[in-house]
This record gives C-alpha cells, structure tokens and sequence, in this order.
C-alpha cells in the first residue's frame, strides 16, 4: 500500500474514532514510544505509526510528549492532520475571518486546495477551527481530500406531487411546456453527469433545458445558484421529467432570476414589467435550498423578479430561508413583479407534503410576495412553518415575522386564487398559520374554491370566521364549496 494512501487511513479512522490496533499492511510502519500517555490505549499502534510518519506532532507544545488520547479532534487540529498527510502547497488566500493562531496556515491551505468551504454557510466567511470535527464532516473532508466523487443516494420517495384528489382544469397559460424538442440537454445518460456546473451553465444559457441522467431518479447537489440571464430566451423552461431532484445542500439557493440584476443583464428600461424571460420549472424536486443571509432575502429554492414565471408538477422539500424579519418569506419561491400584474402559476404541486418535508422561514414557508398575484391549482401545502415573531412591522423588541405558515401575501393591488388545493397542518408564530393576505390599499382579492384549510394554528391573530388565515383586502375573502376548519 503506498506510504501516504496508509497515512490517510490512519487519519481517516483516528478522525472518525474508529481506530484499532495497526494490523496487517499498517504493521510496517515504524513502532516507537513518541509519548507517554498512549501505552495502555488499543490504539497505541496507531497512534505511533502517524506520529512516525509526522502527521501528529502532540498535543502539549513544545515538549509534545503527551497524545491525548482521549480528546476529540477540532477542526484546527483536522487542517493540519490533512495538510500534513496530503503534503499540501502554501498559499497567499486567507479566506476566513477567525483563523488567527497556531492553525491558520493549515487552514488556509486545506481551503485552497477546496477540502473545506467553511463553517458557516452560505456566507462560509469562518472555519469555526475550535469546534470538534464530527463524523459527517469528515467523511466529506475525506471524500474531497482523495478526490473521491461523492456517491449520489437515491432521493426519497417524498410525499406526492400535488394534490392527489385536486381535478381543476388547468388555464392554458399554467400547463406544462412540451419540451420534446430541448436546446439543451443535461448529461450523457448517467447519475455522474449530471452536475451542478451543468445545470448552472444550462440556465445561463437559457432555452428548453432537459435531464439525461439515466433511467432511475437523481439527486444533483446545487455547489452554486444557477442564475437566468435576462437577454437569453426569452422561454427558459427547466423540465426534470419526474426524475431529477435539484439540492442546495443546506447552502445554497437553488434557481434565481431577477431581471432589475444588473448582473443578470439589464434589458430594459422598465425591468419590473417586461415579458421576458418566462421561466417555467416543471417536473421537479427541489431540496434543501438556503438563501439565508442573501442579498435578495427569501426564495430558499427559488427567488424570481419580473417577468413571468410558473411552476407544474414539481415538489419542494426542506427549504429554508431567514429564521426573522417582517419581510422575509418564502422558504420555497420569493417573487416580485410580474409583467402587467399578471399571476404566477403553482399548478399540481407540492410543499412539504407529510411530516419532516416542511418548508420553514420567517415568514411563507410556501409561497411569498410582495405585490405579486398567485393562481393555485390542484396543489398540497403541509408541515411548512413561519417562525419569526413580532409580525410585520415588526413589534418593539422583537426581529419581526412570524405570518403565513403555507403562504405570505403583501403588497397592494394583486389577487390570491387557490383552487382545489389542501392546506393542513401549516403554523405560523403570528398571523394566518394557512394564509397571511395583506392588500395594504385594500384593492386585493382572496378567492378560496374547491379546496380545503384545516389544523393551521396561528399563535398570534387569525380573521374572525376564517380559521388559518388573516385576510386584508377589497371585501371579504370569497369561500366557494370549500372546508376552513381549526
């Protein structure tokens, strides 16, 4: 076995407290008596070999006698454990703002060479050297230190997408897009090719955009926001034919567009009302997105501005966005402005759907807007949270949120729809643990027909007679053949 192969697996297994007296092909390497505390641990052997072989140096400088055996590993102490077994080269970049001391170079050198990101995401400003490694995260500092690519689990089942019993007709406007004929086509007919850097590079391009990554369900993990630009198009649809889930790993946001991003291309001069692009997901799973501390607040798996937008068939799972704030919404998508007022379809689909699968944020764990018209149709909303508090605005001494457990209406003059839907077992920490709906000039309009709310709790305020919901708008909220329960 190659010298620095066996000293990965030392690391490896005394890293992940699974170490066992040096056996077999590790019994070569050289005994000794390096420090004084290991002779009656069964990992002696062990222990001896990485400090023969200069991957440990002790624990008590500058006379590093000691071992100590029974101390958990910090993430400081891991950086130079893996420079050490890796030979990794000096570098200038000090990405982190904590690393001052006795690891600093290890880090720096474990973040150049891409085996750690950080501890803090999205942001991955620190490295957080003090706390202890667990075992998760040194499967994957592993994984990235020998260059392994990480296999692929196949996603979970989930919950269905949409409502199950919903058979509203669908507008022509809110059906899916025949992507028969794509522009690009993802993959080569394999789980492996389909990546993050394809998938961004597809969206930036623009266009019928379709999955080829073999025949049984995918997870693709998002190390990047795939971003629309503007002048490509104008139809950008994004179609996983039921097989392909998209992951923002606990880290990243998913899907943005924005067409008043200047960085995104800037194509007219009335961004907020400009028909393109029209984007369209559809046949999709989208999981674990994070936009928390973004720029653009909201939108853990997807943040649209402008032009139009839909989404059919697809599923979202286990997004998350800002914890508080009176604004913040929308674990799920964040949209604002849509060409001429005109409203964004969520046809068949799916939000959190069963226990555990819940969206969460501060505000809309679903759906959130500000100013922007929704149409809902056969579609499921369960388990998603809002968990800020104090509302909006904000109450003194509080961060603000807490409103629209399933979804979060604000603005003016816009309308909610939702038609054969189910929205149940939804909280919110302050108002409406369904449906937050404020038209702040009272010209806005809820319509609830052929749908069902039920065991949505508001903590904090509700409309009296609307179980689930706190409705400000033009009239009251319109119930058409329709169950609001407790």
């Amino acid at each position: 076995m190659p010298r620095h192969l066996r000293s990965w697996l030392v690391v490896a297994a005394l890293c992940a407290g699974l170490m066992t007296p040096v056996t077999g092909a590790l019994a070569d390497l050289p005994p000794g008596g390096t420090f004084l505390d290991d002779d009656y641990s069964q990992h002696q052997g062990s222990i001896e070999a990485i400090a023969a072989l200069g991957i440990t140096r002790g624990c008590n400088p500058p006379l590093n006698d000691l071992f100590c055996p029974r101390d958990s590993v910090t993430r400081g102490q891991m950086a130079a454990f893996l420079v050490r077994a890796l030979d990794l080269a000096p570098t200038t970049e000090a990405p982190f703002t904590d690393t001052a001391g006795v690891f600093y170079d290890d880090i720096n050198r474990l973040a150049a060479a891409g085996i750690t990101r950080g501890c803090n995401p999205p942001t991955n400003n620190r490295f957080c050297p003090g706390n202890p490694v667990t075992r998760e995260q040194m499967a994957t500092f592993l994984t990235r230190g020998l260059g392994l690519t990480p296999l692929i689990p196949p996603p979970r089942p989930g919950p269905p997408t949409g409502n199950p019993d919903g058979t509203a007709p669908i507008p022509a406007a809110a059906r899916v897009v025949d992507t028969s004929s794509p522009d690009i086509v993802i993959g080569t007919g394999t789980p492996s090719s389909c990546t993050s850097e394809a998938v961004v590079a597809a969206v930036a391009q623009g266009g019928i955009i379709v999955f080829d990554c073999g025949p049984e369900p995918v997870t693709i993990e998002m190390r990047e926001t795939a971003k629309v630009f503007n002048d490509t198009g104008p139809e950008i649809v994004l179609d996983g034919r039921g097989r392909v889930t998209l992951s923002g790993g606990g880290e990243n946001r998913i899907l943005y567009m924005n067409t008043c991003d200047p960085d995104q291309v800037w194509t007219t001069p009335h961004c907020q009302n400009q028909d393109h692009p029209r984007l369209t997901v559809q046949n999709l799973t989208f999981v674990e997105g994070n936009s928390k501390g973004e720029e653009y607040d909201g939108g853990g798996a997807i943040w649209v501005r402008g032009g139009r937008f839909k989404v059919v068939n697809s599923r979202f799972f286990n997004n998350v966005c800002d914890d508080t704030g009176p604004d913040v919404g929308g674990a799920a998508i964040r949209v604002f402005s849509q060409y001429q007022g005109l409203p964004v379809y969520v046809v068949n689909s799916t939000f959190g759907g069963g226990e555990g699968y819940g969206n969460v944020c501060s505000n809309g764990g679903g759906l959130s807007s500000i100013g922007v018209s929704y149409t809902v149709i056969n579609s499921l909303f369960t388990h998603n949270l809002a968990i800020g508090n104090g509302a909006n605005p904000a109450q003194p001494g509080t961060p603000g949120g807490g409103s629209g457990g399933a979804i979060y209406n604000d603005g003016n003059t816009f309308t909610l729809h939702v038609i054969d839907t189910v929205i149940e077992d939804n909280h919110a920490n302050e108002g409406g643990g369904a449906i937050f709906f404020v038209s702040n000039d009272r010209s806005g309009t809820l319509r609830i027909e052929d749908s069902t709310l039920r065991r949505n709790p508001s903590d904090g305020f509700e409309t009296r007679g609307y179980p689930g919901i706190f409705y400000l708008g033009h009239g009251p909220p319109q119930v058409v053949n329709s169950t609001l329960e407790p």
